[in-house]
């Protein structure tokens, strides 16, 4: 049984290295270029040029997936960094798709390190937004319009990706750590994670979570990222379950809570319409036995006003006294 448990893992691994082999995922650089540090991920060297361990390479796509998910249903963001030619397009389409922020144009420094004056250029963006929905753009001259509308397109180009990001991202996942080396910088002081894909020519003691790759053909890059951001929309799946759950459990919560309470109200109505049942009948009782008294009252006075008018009968002691 263990025997073909491991036979079937075999299987799925060469499936999914043969998909790399076919991306051209494993052509590194030239051997006069490449980088010390990356000989733990050098399968050989063919022509002068290296070739990329793709197990390897596997194995450590799929840790960072792992780990990429895991933030993804944390509810951070995850920035995307690729401004090289053959990346933009690929990372703009992979990123958008799971709703998540990117860079694709220059870099623009303290992204990270200065993130409160960034955000105060994005806020400017969508101060222009509104002064054209509200109608004072109108009132500007013809070239404070064309400023305006030129400083709106330029701002858009660098940071239009990033206008949903209102805190520093979770993490940052840098397609060719040597052409963003300002970016990796900045994310190595504030401790944001790295993951990225490291060629033959770069030092990955930088990053976080290496995933040794031809970053230099498109092919390779959108397979790295088709995986990265599958894995992505996956973490984001399951935090929308569990919200929904939680949701669910919070409004089964509350209902017994309404039901008390309505049925308190109910409680009280009732009280409140006996009382006032009670006051009827007594008001009616009263109004029955009103009549009556008053008869009853009238030969007990008439008696009383008898008895008041006979005359006193005389003392004994008086009586004796005249007898003698």
């Amino acid at each position: 049984m263990l025997i073909q448990q491991n036979v079937n893992y075999h299987k799925m691994a060469l499936v999914e290295v043969k998909e790399l082999l076919d991306s051209g995922v494993h052509f590194g650089h030239l051997t006069r270029k490449w980088d010390p540090n990356m000989a733990p991920y050098i399968y050989m060297e063919r022509n002068g040029i290296h070739i990329i361990n793709l197990y390897k390479t596997a194995a450590k796509l799929e840790e960072a997936s792992e780990a990429l998910a895991k933030i993804a249903t944390s509810g951070r963001k995850i920035l995307f960094v690729a401004t090289k030619k053959q990346a933009k397009d690929i990372v703009s389409e992979k990123a958008g798709n799971v709703n998540m922020p990117y860079i694709t144009e220059r870099w623009p420094g303290g992204m990270l390190t200065n993130f409160v004056t960034i955000r105060k250029a994005v806020k400017k963006m969508a101060t222009i937004d509104r002064m054209k929905k509200d109608g004072t753009f109108l009132t500007l001259s013809k070239k404070e319009r064309l400023q305006v509308d030129r400083l709106r397109a330029k701002l858009e180009k660098n940071l239009g990706s990033i206008s949903d990001m209102t805190r520093l991202p979770g993490a940052l996942f840098v397609i060719d750590i040597k052409r963003e080396h300002i970016a990796i910088k900045e994310a190595q002081k504030l401790n944001i994670p790295i993951f990225a894909m490291v060629d033959t020519n770069s030092d990955p003691r930088q990053v976080d979570y290496v995933i040794p790759a031809n970053d230099d053909a498109s092919k390779s890059i959108e397979k790295i990222l088709t995986n990265v951001t599958d894995a992505i929309a996956e973490g984001l799946a399951v935090r929308k379950a569990e919200k929904e759950t939680k949701d669910a459990e919070k409004a089964a919560a509350e209902t017994p809570k309404e039901t008390k309470t309505e049925a308190k109200v109910e409680a009280k109505a009732e009280k409140v319409t006996e009382a006032k049942t009670e006051v009827a009948e007594k008001e009616v009782v009263e109004k029955t036995e009103a009549p009556k008294a008053k008869k009853t009252a009238a030969p007990k006075a008439a008696k009383a006003k008898k008895v008041a008018k006979a005359p006193e009968a005389p003392a004994v002691e008086d009586v004796t006294k005249e007898e003698e």
